[in-house]
């Protein structure tokens, strides 16, 4: 392996050297024969073998064996600073210009045995059913074609409105009266040719809705509107498949966002679980009975609706690429606006004896 040294700069400082990549931290190593130091010039000069690397630095009169410059590029590598030549790129000159953002992204978790490449084959290769494409679901889906994601199948039953373009900035107005999924699945074509997507015009009342789409799909994102039980149901689909949820929304002041990774996690129904009964006479009880007839009016304005789009697409990117563990997997993670919109995770309690778990196939 070819092994390169990511941007960084450094200095020695007496016995120590300063290494600076990521401008919000500086490592100090202990470096009193500046061996790490022409370590990293020789990097500097370009990829290189650990054996070349060796024969460079034993010309210049610093004496290691290739098992020394291994165990020094091991270090290097624990730290973030190097990674694997040949896989900062697709190899393909058009990809590689489409992917440059995502792959500078992702060089920074790039290590030698994950490469920035192969975090964005992950998302070309991957296949995400998008649950409804109105405030936070447009925005959803513009993040998700942005990162390449390359299958993508939209699921909605609403036609475009004047009252939508405060906050869904796929629609024009030209496209009033248009079926939303349909238009959606359009602007992802003219965004990117190279994502197959499938727009499914289609009331879900239950379950067995989503049943004959999940076949194939890597995580099930996005929201439902309109009955109380939307998201049980999505949860419930999603566990039969044992594919990831991740869906977001806003109460009236609130941005909310969670996840549901089947088989590990716990799900929406296990939070439900501890719930008291709304039947009862208790002051919680009433305020829970009272909370879940409310019919809000929709106040997702184009901040909000973009935020949330790009939490959840955030939480997706990380199911599809492994680059982190999923933040919000068996909890809800609450964004405030009376609090500057900082987030707070409330995780859910994990029943034992829930029964959509028990459908996880996992």
């Amino acid at each position: 392996m070819q092994v390169m040294l990511k941007e960084c700069a450094w200095e020695s400082l007496g016995d120590e050297l300063v290494v600076v990549h990521d401008p919000r931290e500086a490592y100090t190593l202990a470096d009193p024969d500046g061996r790490i130091a022409a370590l990293l010039d020789e990097l500097a000069r370009g990829p290189a073998t650990a054996e070349q690397l060796s024969a460079a630095l034993t010309a210049r009169g610093v004496a290691v064996t290739g098992d020394d410059v291994r165990a020094g590029l091991a270090g290097l590598d624990s730290l973030g600073l190097v990674e694997d030549a040949a896989e900062r790129l697709l190899g393909d000159p058009d990809a590689d210009e489409r992917h440059f953002s995502n792959l500078t992204f992702f060089g920074a978790f790039a290590r030698l045995d994950r490469s920035r490449a192969e975090f964005v084959r992950r998302l070309r290769d991957s296949h995400v059913l998008v649950l409804g494409a109105g405030g936070g679901g447009s925005s959803l889906v513009q993040c998700l074609a942005g990162l390449g994601v390359g299958a993508l199948t939209l699921v909605d039953r609403d036609d475009i409105a004047p009252r939508n373009f405060a906050r869904q900035f796929l629609y024009r107005h030209a496209d009033i009266g248009r079926s939303k999924v349909e238009r959606a699945a359009e602007w992802v074509r003219e965004y990117d040719p190279g994502i197959e997507v499938r727009s499914v015009d289609r009331w879900i009342s239950g379950p067995d809705d989503l049943k004959d789409l999940t076949g194939d799909v890597h995580v099930i994102a996005g929201g439902l509107d309109g009955a109380p039980d939307a998201n049980l149901w999505v949860n419930e689909a999603a566990l039969r498949a044992g594919v990831p949820l991740v869906a977001g929304g806003m109460t009236r002041t609130q941005l909310i966002y969670f996840s549901v990774d089947p088989g590990s996690s716990a799900c929406l129904r296990c939070d439900e679980s501890d719930l008291r009964r709304p039947d009862g006479r208790t002051t919680a009880a009433v305020a829970q009975r009272l909370t879940r007839g409310l019919r809000l009016a929709n106040g997702l304005t184009g901040p909000m609706a973009m935020q949330v789009g790009s939490l959840v697409a955030y939480e997706v990117m990380r199911y599809l690429t492994g680059v982190e563990p999923p933040r919000a997997a068996g909890a809800r993670v609450v964004l405030d606006l009376l609090n500057g919109l900082v987030p707070v995770w409330q995780p859910f309690p994990r029943d034992p004896g829930c029964p959509a778990c028990a459908l996880a196939r996992r």
